[in-house]
This record gives structure tokens, C-alpha cells and sequence, in this order.
């Protein structure tokens, strides 16, 4: 095994793509990253121009490798279930990607669960039937763009969340592939075979002809074109977000736990090679796929976690900056019955109500920016409680700590709070960006740099623990009154 190199993780996220290059230590050599615009067509919908996510990948890569020596392969990871179909002659989307908070196909999916499709999808996807996933997405586009599913069917077309748009770009076109923990969240990929599943194609009316290779997760995803960044690098590695996030948090063995606050927050638990069927309304999901082999995890999704402090910051101008919410929650001796509901899209697990709307409770004259900024943070880890709780419902252990990262979690007031509500130690590593370490350890075992994946833990490093605190009858009296704030924004 070579002992020294480096790799190139590109973590392409839903407000902002990065690039950071990692010594074989997981030392931080370089890092770049931009943020790229949102599109808001209607209410409920969610678009991201194609385009403008390659031009900042590609910016922000040769940013960081011009401030580094030679890379041994590239990492890719990804924001999950959103949605491009481009044309395979020129690689120019025909429409604009469908981000995966979208929600514009709320009424397809009601459809089809009304007409009784939902039990198979959870058998075959371990998904449910909501417009979060990509196959909903996939069927709109081809809808609404004339001539589109014509042209699917001949094969003009290809379909791709945004690692296999990233990959077709990077190789000049000559390679359409997908890794298989990225094909389990289109609700067409049945994770009991590991493979595309032509009852679920028909279902949702998707040829097969635009659908993308799978492959592990640590393997061959072909080598940047000439041109395309300084120079062609072999790209080795590929998960979505969480999953990389998970390996970024070294949660390899069953019964661990990691969580990620971005712009929304997910939580996986490492179920190893045993798929768990959720009672609760969480989905089973593929972890990584490693020598043809699935691993699998259960996963929590909360669509508004830093979403929602973006939202005070630009819809409300409350915040100047995301990290204003620290001090102006520490202002406060408590919530003074101030709850925010952050369903702006829907709600997540364990709800799935795609026709949920936010709303604020319990404002009074006294309500300020502090009262709206402690809000936004209690209602994220009030979410986590939510989920912490149907995850150990549906057969989880007890959960000695939970790993977090993301770029919520440099805030000490909201990691103190979580590991409150949750009752549970909380666990910041010193390199939050763990979606990039993940990708980056996929990329050196693909490379032949690594013997296997549990090396990655050696990796890993504890920066601060939280400790709960708060009493168990002012824990419970925040999460009742939580509660009944969200039956409040519920459909039905």
C-alpha cells in the first residue's frame, strides 16, 4: 500500500459546492467553496440550475488543487434524489434539476398510494412513496418538457442525480454511472437484488434507457477527460451525502449512530448486512456497496435544519449571518413558548406529510429576533428527538452517543441543547466536513491506497463532547408542547 498521497473529495451539497484535498492522515491540504443559486418557481418547489453547479465544481477544484501537490483520485459526493435529465449528444439539461426538497409532485404520490402501490415500494426501495425521492421527479420532467419522453425512449436522454451528472461532465461524457448507494434513493432500485426494478419502471413510467450504470461505492468511475481540470485524475469513490457522512463518521459497526445538520438533517444507524424493515416510517437505505456486497442503514430525514436559519438570514433579513443564532439563543434564560414549525416544505420522517406548511406558535409583543433565532435551533433538535425516538421503535440498541457533523454543529449552544433534548452525549469530530472525508476514503480504497474501509476510523478524532443536563421534566415538557405545535401544521 502507498503510504503517502492525497485525494481530492468534491462534496456537491444543495446550497454550495466544495472541494478539499486530504493528505493518507485525513489532514486538510486545501479547500475551496461557493455557494450557487436557488430557484423557487412556485410554492413548494425547489429548482438548481445544472450548469451553475458544474461551473462551481469546477471552480472550486482547481481552487483547491492549485494550492496542492499531485491528487492520487478524486471522491465524489453528492445531495441526494436531485434530479437532471440531460441530452446525451450535448450534456445540457433539459430542464433544471429538481432538487429534492421539490414538492411539486405531491399529488402523483397521493395518487399512487391511494391506489395501494406504497407496500411494494417499501419492499423493494425500503423508501415511501413522497416526492422527496427522484422517480416522481423523474416522470414530471418527462411530462413537461415537450418531446422528452420520446426522446428517453430512443435513448437520447439520461437520467442521473447529481454524482452521475458530475461523473458524465468530469469523463467528458464517456462513462453514465451511479453508485448503489445513490441508485437506492430513487424509489427504482429494489435493495434486496441491488438492482433497477422493472416493476417499479413501469409503475412511474420511466424507460430504462436513461437509467445509469450501478457500481460499488469504492471502484472505477472512469478518469477526468483532458482539459476538464489541471489534470485527468482517476475518480475511485462515490456516495451520497449521508452515506458518506457515515463513513466520514466511522460508523462501520452495527449500532452506530451519526447525524448531519446542513440545510436539512439526516440520521443514519449502521444495520451492517441485515436490512431493517422500519414500523416507523423510516426508510432502509443501502450504506455502501463494497465487492458487490450491500450494506445497509436506517435512515431519519428532516427536509428544514439550516435551511431554516437561511430563512431568517434572507427571507426575514433577522440574521445577518447563520452564525448570529449562537449568541442570540444564549440571550434567552428559555424558549418563552416560542415554537417554529419548519415545515416549508413538507415534513420528514417519521411524518411524511408533503402538504405540512411552517408556522410559528406562541409570539407575543416581546417577540424578537432572539425568540425566532432560539426557535429555528430547538425545532432541528426537536426533530432529532423525533427521530432518535422512531429509530429505537423500530429495534435500534440503545444509543450510547450520537456522531454529528455538518456546519450547524461549530454552533456550542445548539450541540449543548441537542444533547439536552436527546438526553444523549453528543460527539463533534475535529474535521466536520465529513461527507468530503467519506468520499475521500471510498476514493483511496477504489485506488488500491487503502486494504479496506475500516481504516477510515483511524481517521476519526473527538473535538468535544456534549454532556445532557437538563432535567427529565423540563425535557419532556419542551417535547410536549413541540409536539403539539406540529399536530397543529399537519394535513390531516
Amino acid at each position: 500500500m502507498q503510504k503517502n498521497f492525497s485525494i481530492l473529495a468534491i462534496d456537491q451539497g444543495t446550497t454550495s459546492s466544495r472541494a478539499m484535498i486530504f493528505d493518507e492522515h485525513g489532514a486538510v491540504l486545501a479547500r475551496a467553496q461557493e455557494e450557487f443559486p436557488q430557484y423557487f418557481p412556485a410554492p413548494g418547489q425547489v429548482e438548481h440550475n445544472a450548469e451553475e453547479i458544474w461551473s462551481s465544481v469546477v471552480s472550486v477544484c482547481q481552487q483547491a488543487l492549485s494550492g496542492a501537490g499531485p491528487v492520487a483520485a478524486i471522491g465524489i459526493t453528492n445531495q441526494r434524489e436531485t434530479t437532471v435529465i440531460w441530452e446525451r449528444a450535448t450534456g445540457r439539461a433539459i430542464h433544471k434539476a429538481i432538487v429534492w426538497q421539490d414538492r411539486r409532485t405531491a399529488d402523483l404520490c397521493q395518487e399512487l398510494k391511494a391506489a395501494g402501490h406504497e407496500a411494494v415500494i417499501q419492499e423493494k426501495t425500503g423508501l415511501l412513496l413522497d416526492p422527496y425521492f427522484c422517480a416522481s421527479k423523474i416522470a414530471w420532467i418527462l411530462d413537461h418538457v415537450d418531446g422528452a419522453r420520446r426522446r428517453a425512449e430512443a435513448g437520447e436522454l439520461a437520467f442521473g442525480t447529481i454524482d452521475s451528472f458530475l461523473v458524465w461532465r468530469l469523463t467528458g461524457g464517456a462513462l453514465h454511472a451511479t453508485d448503489a448507494s445513490n441508485a437506492s434513493r430513487t424509489c427504482l432500485f429494489d435493495i434486496n437484488r441491488g438492482e433497477w426494478d422493472a416493476e417499479l419502471l413501469d409503475l412511474f413510467r420511466v424507460p430504462k434507457a436513461v437509467l445509469p450504470q450501478v457500481r460499488d461505492c469504492a471502484g472505477d468511475f472512469g478518469v477526468s477527460a483532458a482539459g476538464v481540470l489541471p489534470a485527468q485524475y482517476p475518480i475511485r469513490g462515490m456516495a451520497g451525502d449521508q452515506q458518506a457522512a457515515s463513513i466520514g463518521q466511522a460508523c462501520l459497526v452495527p449500532g452506530m449512530i451519526k447525524s448531519t445538520y446542513g440545510t436539512g438533517c439526516f440520521m443514519l444507524l449502521n444495520t451492517g448486512r441485515q436490512r431493517l424493515y422500519s414500523r416507523n416510517r423510516l426508510l432502509s437505505t443501502i450504506a455502501y456497496r463494497l465487492e458487490g456486497k450491500d450494506y445497509y442503514a436506517l435512515e431519519g430525514s428532516i427536509f428544514i435544519a439550516g435551511a431554516a436559519l437561511q430563512w431568517l438570514r434572507d427571507g426575514l433579513g433577522v440574521l445577518a449571518d447563520a452564525r448570529e443564532s449562537e449568541a442570540l439563543a444564549a440571550q434567552l434564560q428559555d424558549n418563552q413558548g416560542v415554537y417554529l414549525v419548519p415545515a416549508f416544505t413538507g415534513l420528514g420522517a417519521p411524518h411524511w406529510d408533503p402538504y405540512a406548511r411552517g408556522a410559528i406558535f406562541g409570539m407575543t409583543r416581546d417577540t424578537g429576533p432572539a425568540h425566532l433565532a432560539r426557535a429555528a435551533l430547538e425545532s432541528i433538535a426537536y426533530q432529532t428527538a423525533d427521530l432518535l425516538e422512531a429509530m429505537q421503535a423500530d429495534g435500534g440498541a440503545a444509543v450510547r452517543s450520537l456522531r454529528v457533523d455538518g456546519g450547524m454543529v461549530a454552533n456550542d449552544w445548539f450541540m449543548q441543547f441537542l444533547a439536552d433534548i436527546l438526553d444523549t452525549p453528543v460527539q463533534r469530530p475535529v474535521v466536520t466536513e465529513t461527507t468530503a472525508v467519506g468520499a475521500a476514503c471510498l476514493a483511496a480504497l477504489g485506488a488500491g491506497l487503502r486494504e479496506n474501509l475500516e481504516s477510515a476510523t483511524t481517521l476519526w478524532r473527538d473535538d468535544k463532547d456534549f454532556q445532557p443536563h437538563m432535567p427529565a421534566r423540563q425535557r419532556q415538557a419542551l417535547l410536549g408542547a413541540w409536539r403539539e405545535a406540529v399536530a397543529k401544521v399537519l394535513s390531516s
